[in-house]
């Protein structure tokens, strides 16, 4: 519920997973016990260097590309904390559509 009160944002399954879509270009997702977004490489990196709960991102243990990270939290009404990152996400994958 919190991903979809962003302006843009839409949902719908992916390989069972719950997605999130900013212009049909996928910028979050739901797999296992966290939250994977896509971010700038760079920013990915410091996250993982820089806070414990974050993690490269690994839906089904497959690695996925370095712009993906994963957020777990272990009640799920702190991922309000991360709602900057979850906008910068999502205004990253609208900004990539255009280039």
């Amino acid at each position: 519920a919190l991903l979809l009160k962003l302006p843009g944002a839409s949902a719908r399954k992916i390989y069972g997973l719950d997605a999130y879509f900013v212009w049909d270009k996928m910028f979050a997702c739901i797999s296992g016990a966290g939250v994977g977004l896509r971010l700038p490489g760079a920013t990915a990196t410091e996250l993982q260097f820089s806070r414990e709960n974050v993690m490269p991102f690994q839906p089904g243990g497959v690695a996925s590309s370095r712009e993906w990270v994963q957020i777990d939290r272990d009640d799920a009404a702190e991922y309000e904390k991360d709602l900057p990152l979850f906008q910068a996400s999502l205004e990253y994958v609208k900004a990539a559509r255009s280039r």
